[in-house]
This record gives structure tokens, C-alpha cells and sequence, in this order.
């Protein structure tokens, strides 16, 4: 007797999701996805997931829903199972979802790490976090200046944000700023990208990431995975470094999933130590040994340069954060407050009375943003309503906190100032040590 065909949603954020799809239930009989939803990322759904992605079982694509409607999605299409899928949500979000599905009549899911992830015929360094803005790219950017140091030809896979047309960003390959723009990406896909081309490197990005990790390969002699939010790795580690924000100790055991990733690491490096509370790095440090005893737990500073303080000393700034940090990464400031207090500011101007449209939307979503401005930007429309927003904020100058050059993207009409942050390790070396024990540096170093 054929067994029933299980009725699916996955939950998702337009990244983990589609990736979850297609390692599991792409080609899966049995099982009939009936639909992503979305939650995180303003104006992703609404979408389909395309046939040219779906697979043969999905002639039509699957569409995307708002995750407001779960309970009616899930007894208007009688659905079996949902799927969690996506990244830095609370342990008791997670649960609050779990339990409006089974109130709705589905079980709910949580996908193992292992299912999930792909092998590579190259070595994989992977980047995670226990939260987002925790300090993944600068370390990815580190790691990456120590391979090249040792001749090993690196590229960086970054995790998913596919905000466009996803057929056509199914594989994404960028190695110059002429890229970005050919692929109208958003300024939270600049801000991922951009400093890797900065500093020489190739970047892959997508939706397939099995097709991505083949073409990654081809041109590779090592793969950085360099995570999103505080997901999992989408391929399988050689060696796996999580970041550790002692800016907000007790979170590595309190989102999902982070927590996995702080259990999981080789290597624990707790960053920001040059700002953080000495008691609050050692609490972390603590919940590792306790929690991961086989992983190395390192050091780091993240350093803040502002470019030209003289321009900030004395005057009123408006400071502009990365904006996933300030906004699911739940944090109330990032490195452009702590450059222009340190440049000597004379005030830091609030930009809530003065946001418009979704940027006003934002500050009622993510209320711990208030008295600085996150670079939202994920389309056309939200980049103009951030540059009407910086434009009427009555200030002296701008500070730019993220990692982009944000004038490539908005047309700024008050001097702005860059702030820049890479990383410092506290133990110098520690890092390429263990670089060492997976990477064929001889090799690399020979060619």
C-alpha cells in the first residue's frame, strides 16, 4: 500500500529555507512542499519559489507566503509537517512557532545540521555566529589575508540572500564592484560583499548552493564559508570558528541557531574584547568550557577606525549602522556610534522624528534601533526612503558605520565620514595555527 503524501511548508527567510528545500525535499516523493513562508526580510513574499529551481516534481514553483497567516495556510491546505528554517531567532520564538503549528494540526521540524550539509572536494573553513553582527565577515576577510599570505588561492561562499529574481541569482559570482551593480544588489548584500572584493577576493552567493559549490571548487584551493544571521554551515567543515559577542553574554545559549553552532565550533572566538566587560568575556568563555570542551577558545578585538575624525570632532552626526545588526541582530548600536563618540562628536543625532516611509516602519519593528539609523535598503524604493531620511535629519555629518562605501549606492547630500573594523587577534598566530591543521599550506605556498 502506497503511503500518503505528506503536506509541507517551510518556514523561511528567503536564505536557509530554499536551501533546506533543496537538500531534502526537492526530489523527495512522499512529501509536497506546499509553500515557503517569510518572515525577517521586508517585501519577499508574495514570490514563487521558480520551476527552474523546484524541480521536476514542481512544475508551477511553489509560491511564498507572509508567515502571518500560518494557522489558515496550514487548515486551508490541510498541511502535515512545517519546517523551521531560518536564522538568529530566540529559543522561545522558535517554540512559540512549534506550538501555533500544532495548535493548527502539523507537526513541526527542526532539520539536523548534518542533513543539510554538503561535501566539498576542497577544504572548508567556515565562519559562524552565536548572533548576527557578531564579527563573521572581518573574520572571514582575516582568514582570507592569511591564506593569500601563504599563496593558497581562497574564495568566499557567502550564505543566501536572494531578494531578487531567483532563477537568474541561482549562482552568483562576484569579483568586481561592476558585479554588484550588473546584479542590483540590495545595500545588505553590498555590505557582505563589497569588502571582500576590497580586498582581493572572489565571492559566491545564490540559491543553489550545490551548483555554487561546484563552480567555488573549480577555482579554489580553499572555500570560506562565511555565514549569514547565525545559521549553520551549508557545507560540511573542515575546520569551524563561531564568533562569540561578549557585547551580549548569555545569547549563545539563547537563540537557535546559534546556540548549535556554539556546540558545534572547533574553534570559539570571542570578539570585541577591546570594548566588551572583562566579566562579560569571561562569562562567555565559561558557557564554552562548559558547553564545547573540546573547542579552542581564542581572543579578538574588533578595532574601530574612523577615516577622518577631524570632521566628526565637535559636530553634530548622524550615525548609520549595518542594518541586519540593529534589527534581527537585536544589538542598539555598532561600530559608527563607538567611532564618532570616540572622534569626539558633539551630539549624536536622533534620525527617528525624521525617517519616512519604511525606514519609520522599521524603528516601530525594531524599537532597540532608536538614536541611530540602520542602512536598510532592500530595494529601489527603501534606498530612496534612506536617502530622504539621512537628507532631512539635521546634522553636520554622516557616519557610516557599515561596510560599504555607502555613496556608491545613495546620493548623500551632507559630508559623510567611513568608519572601518577588522579584526585583531589578542593571541597573534592562534588563527593560522589552526588554519594549519586542515589547509595543504605547503602546497599552497608551492605554487
Amino acid at each position: 500500500m502506497q503511503s500518503p503524501v505528506r503536506r509541507v511548508v517551510i518556514l523561511g527567510a528567503a536564505g536557509r529555507d530554499f536551501h533546506d528545500f533543496n537538500t531534502v525535499f526537492r526530489d523527495k516523493r512522499g512529501h509536497q512542499v506546499v509553500a515557503f513562508t517569510a518572515t525577517q526580510i521586508p517585501g519577499i513574499e508574495g514570490r514563487r519559489y521558480p520551476a527552474a529551481l523546484a524541480g521536476a516534481l514542481y512544475p508551477n514553483g511553489i509560491p511564498i507566503v507572509a508567515e502571518d497567516g500560518l494557522e489558515a495556510l496550514i487548515r486551508r491546505e490541510k498541511i502535515d509537517l512545517c519546517v523551521f528554517s531560518y536564522s538568529d531567532v530566540a529559543h522561545t520564538q522558535v517554540m512559540h512557532l512549534a506550538s501555533r503549528a500544532i495548535a493548527a494540526g502539523a507537526d513541526f521540524l527542526l532539520l539536523g545540521a548534518d542533513r543539510t550539509m554538503l561535501k566539498s572536494k576542497v577544504p572548508v573553513i567556515a565562519v559562524t555566529a552565536v548572533r548576527t553582527g557578531a564579527g563573521k565577515s572581518q573574520t572571514t576577510r582575516y582568514l582570507s589575508r592569511i591564506l593569500k599570505e601563504q599563496g593558497i588561492k581562497a574564495v568566499a561562499v557567502r550564505h543566501p540572500m536572494p531578494y531578487g529574481d531567483l532563477a537568474a541569482q541561482a549562482c552568483q559570482r562576484f569579483a568586481t564592484y561592476g558585479d554588484l551593480d550588473r546584479e542590483k544588489c540590495t545595500i545588505e548584500e553590498r555590505e557582505e560583499y563589497e569588502p571582500h572584493l576590497d580586498n582581493g577576493f572572489v565571492v559566491y552567493a545564490g540559491v543553489d548552493y550545490e551548483k555554487i559549490l561546484r563552480r567555488a571548487e573549480a577555482e579554489a584551493e580553499v572555500i570560506l564559508w562565511d555565514g549569514g544571521n547565525n545559521d549553520l554551515p551549508f557545507y560540511v567543515p573542515d575546520l569551524h570558528i563561531c564568533i562569540a559577542d561578549p557585547h551580549r553574554p548569555g545569547h549563545e545559549t539563547a537563540y537557535h541557531p546559534g546556540e548549535a553552532n556554539f556546540r558545534r565550533a572547533d574553534v570559539i572566538l570571542v570578539n570585541k574584547c577591546d570594548t566588551a566587560d572583562e566579566g562579560n568575556i569571561h562569562a562567555v568563555e565559561m558557557a564554552a568550557a562548559k558547553l564545547n570542551p573540546k573547542a579552542r577558545i581564542l581572543r579578538a578585538d574588533s578595532p574601530v577606525v574612523c577615516e577622518h575624525p577631524e570632521l566628526v570632532r565637535g559636530k553634530r552626526a548622524l550615525v548609520v549602522e549595518d542594518g541586519p545588526t540593529l534589527t534581527h541582530g537585536g544589538m542598539s548600536f555598532g561600530a559608527g556610534l563607538v567611532a564618532a563618540k570616540k572622534a569626539g562628536a558633539a551630539q549624536i543625532v536622533d534620525p527617528q522624528p525624521y525617517a519616512v516611509g519604511s525606514i519609520e516602519a522599521t524603528y516601530r519593528k525594531y524599537p532597540n534601533a532608536a538614536g541611530i539609523l540602520p542602512a536598510m535598503g532592500y530595494g529601489d524604493t527603501q534606498v530612496a526612503e534612506l536617502a530622504e531620511t539621512i537628507d532631512r535629519t539635521p546634522c553636520d555629518v554622516v557616519v557610516v558605520g557599515t561596510p560599504i562605501d555607502l555613496t556608491r549606492v545613495v546620493k548623500l547630500s551632507k559630508q559623510a565620514v567611513r568608519v572601518r573594523y577588522e579584526l585583531r587577534e589578542v593571541l597573534p598566530g592562534s588563527l593560522a595555527e589552526e588554519l594549519a591543521r586542515v589547509v595543504p599550506v605547503a602546497a599552497g605556498a608551492a605554487r
